[in-house]
């Protein structure tokens, strides 16, 4: 049976200049986690909602075009967590327009949180969730943004620390281990990804998040990173065949909480506290994303046959589809990916007003931008959870 003990985690080292550092135990825990009535019941949850959500997303037509926006939303969640201001709308609009959308600056941190989530996926089909793939996937999401002057894609050869602004080693919240334990730490950690005998995939998967936050070995995007690997660990290990769960949607609504359960577990060795409210995580949005699947169906259903109805030919449809990937369009967009003339995209856009399907967003008579309000509207608020409303 587990127990909450501090060395069952790792232990707080003073190092020679005086700070206390957090030497994180290896993994999995000793003694092991402890599974009461309370977390087997958690864990079956969490497992049912999951397998629900991986069945209705086989029913999906073309469910990489949907798998896009689900990607976009765990992207703009997890970096709101970090402190960006971009909404969904603010992604959407600089991948129609970048030159001409007026977007916060950081909106470039969550399209490259989108690219590397990508890259990350698309490598697990060449090579095993390691060391290299999550360097790989820290280097393209700092290239170019804040932060990208602090080894991108490098583990960290000095000390960090996570405090207020203008702490310092000694009055931080938090100091991860030292640079020089980092290779140890580390290796220890991917024998551990690479575990699949002792344990269930979401456990396994709750452990090596908190275990990744604790060793913190890159100088910036540790919190992304290690967000990133939950779902990477959920699609190598079969358990979703596509990454629709956006799991920092909860993360962020708890977010005092997210962050206190990660302290207890260094301070207390609590990992089943940890691990509980995980579990829980993935239960509520599990749930959530399986009715945004099962929306996503019946509108598409609905708005084909709008479309169909409405005589539009080929291009009509094909502009359908189109927004389900990219939801917000302009004209010469629109023209470039249907390979179609200016005029017809625009008889499109004007249809597609009239249907309901689509609305300008600028009130300009040139360079107008559309949004494909009923779908977008579908991310932006979550109708288990009304209170979730995302800005």
């Amino acid at each position: 049976m587990g127990e909450h003990t501090p060395h069952r985690s790792g232990r707080f080292i003073t190092q020679p200049s005086g700070y206390r550092a957090f030497m994180p135990a290896p993994l999995p825990p000793d003694p092991p986690i402890a599974v009461d009535d309370e977390l087997t019941r958690l864990l079956s949850d969490a497992d049912r909602h999951l397998g629900r959500l991986d069945g209705v997303a086989s029913t999906l037509p073309n469910p990489d075009l949907f798998v896009a926006m689900y990607v976009k939303q765990e992207s703009v969640l997890s970096s709101q967590i970090e402190g960006t201001q971009s909404s969904l709308d603010d992604v959407l609009q600089f991948e129609a327009d970048a030159a001409g959308a007026d977007v916060p600056r950081d909106v470039s941190e969550v399209v490259n949180h989108v690219n590397a989530m990508n890259h990350g996926l698309k490598r697990l089909a060449e090579l095993p969730l390691s060391l290299r793939l999550i360097r790989e996937v820290h280097e393209r999401l700092m290239h170019g943004v804040r932060g990208h002057e602090r080894s991108p894609g490098e583990f960290r050869t000095s000390q960090n620390w996570i405090g207020p602004a203008g702490a310092n080693l000694t009055n931080a919240t938090f100091v991860p281990p030292p640079p020089h334990e980092l290779g140890d730490l580390l290796a220890r950690f991917e024998r551990f990804l690479h575990d699949r005998n002792n344990m269930p995939v979401l456990v396994h998967c709750a452990l090596a998040h908190a275990q990744f936050e604790s060793i913190h070995p890159f100088l910036d995007g540790n919190g992304r990173v290690g967000r990133l690997l939950i779902t990477f660990l959920l699609c190598e290990r079969g358990v979703l065949q596509r990454p629709l769960l956006y799991l920092s949607h909860y993360l962020k609504f708890h977010r005092t909480e997210y962050y206190d359960r990660l302290t207890a577990i260094r301070a207390h060795g609590d990992w089943e506290g940890w691990v509980k409210f995980f579990l829980r995580g993935i239960s509520t949005v599990s749930k959530s994303a399986t009715d945004t699947a099962r929306a996503i169906l019946a509108m598409r259903e609905a708005h084909r046959k709008a479309v169909t109805d409405s005589t539009t030919g080929k291009h009509g449809l094909a502009l359908l589809e189109l927004l389900f990937e990219h939801p917000v369009v302009n004209i010469s967009f629109v023209e470039e990916r249907l390979d179609c003339s200016a005029p017809t995209a625009s008889k499109l856009a004007r249809l597609f007003m009239q249907l309901g399907l689509l609305e300008e967003t600028t009130g300009n008579q040139r360079n107008r931008r559309f949004r494909y309000a009923p779908f977008i509207g579908l991310f932006e608020s979550d109708p288990a959870n009304p209170h979730l409303v995302r800005p």
